[in-house]
């Protein structure tokens, strides 16, 4: 493994040469640390303080899982900037009460704290992803969650420096109805790769899935099956390349709609097993 470089030189360099990007393709994982990661993707005895740093240096975007447990810290926030390049950006989550515990009411004073902080990102902040649960009947009715999402969008349009994404995972709301909704407040539609929603090529219903002038792509898989294999994320146990295939084209229509400015795509762990992994067979097969 090559020796990192130095995370104060990283942090201070206008723009990084990285081995997995390209101009409007924007490729990372979710989140930048897991268990196992250390020695099969972050070099061995480097410290957890400097991994973000090193992260920049192989990706150019990041989308963060740790905000979905509530907003962070000013001081971490700060150092997140500090440790990155001018040309980074971070996607986060939005905090789970929001979208689980209060499900878009009486959230007010909560999404605004977390707006606030990660305003802390300043010019590197990306977009932020609302995602929301499989919601049971007894919860939430489609028409009842459109209405909600709806007047959530109508007190949120006017924010200056955001950018949103909705992930749904009740596999019959996802109609040319709710994409008209996402169009209209101009918020992208997350496009999943998981067990319980279908993925663009296997839609049954054709409808544009792009909402906006950015796509965001989430690798996620299936949780449950992976972690019966494993808990330790150093390495590929589900082939996933006729999958990462099938990407591979919808990725070729996206870059030729003259519509969309830039593709947000990020790689879970319980994808394959290893999230940088993921990523990078993603690009080889993008690059033949």
């Amino acid at each position: 493994m090559d020796k990192p470089e130095d995370p104060g030189r990283i942090a201070n360099s206008p723009q990084v040469e990285r081995p997995y990007y390209e101009p409007g393709l924007l490729l990372g994982t979710s989140a930048f640390t897991a268990a196992g990661w250390e020695g099969s993707f972050y070099p061995v005895g480097m410290k957890p303080r400097d991994f973000l740093a090193y992260y920049a240096t192989q990706f150019a975007t990041v989308e963060l899982d740790s905000t979905y447990y509530g907003t962070p810290s000013s001081s971490t926030v700060t150092a997140w900037y500090e440790k990155t390049p001018p040309d980074f950006l971070f996607a986060a989550k939005v905090p789970q009460v929001v979208t689980h515990e209060k499900m878009l009411v009486g959230c007010e004073a909560e999404f605004d704290e977390f707006i606030d902080r990660m305003g802390l990102l300043h010019e590197k902040l990306g977009p932020l992803l609302f995602q929301f649960p499989r919601f049971s009947k007894y919860e939430m009715q489609s028409d009842e969650f459109s209405r909600r999402l709806r007047f959530f969008l109508n007190r949120v349009k006017d924010l200056p420096t955001c950018r949103f994404v909705v992930e749904i995972r009740n596999r019959t709301w996802l109609d040319k109805r709710f994409t008209d909704l996402l169009k209209e407040y101009n918020v992208a539609l997350a496009l999943t790769d998981t067990s319980f929603m279908p993925r663009p090529w296997e839609m049954k219903e054709k409808f544009d899935l792009v909402t906006t002038d950015f796509v965001y792509i989430r690798w996620l898989g299936d949780r449950h099956a992976i972690e019966e294999i494993t808990r330790v994320w150093d390495r590929t146990v589900v082939d996933r390349t006729e999958d990462l295939r099938n990407w591979v084209e919808i990725f070729k229509m996206m870059v030729a709609n003259k519509k969309i400015l830039k593709i947000f795509a990020f790689s879970n762990n319980h994808y394959s097993g290893n999230g940088p992994t993921t990523v990078k067979q993603f690009w080889n097969l993008w690059k033949k």
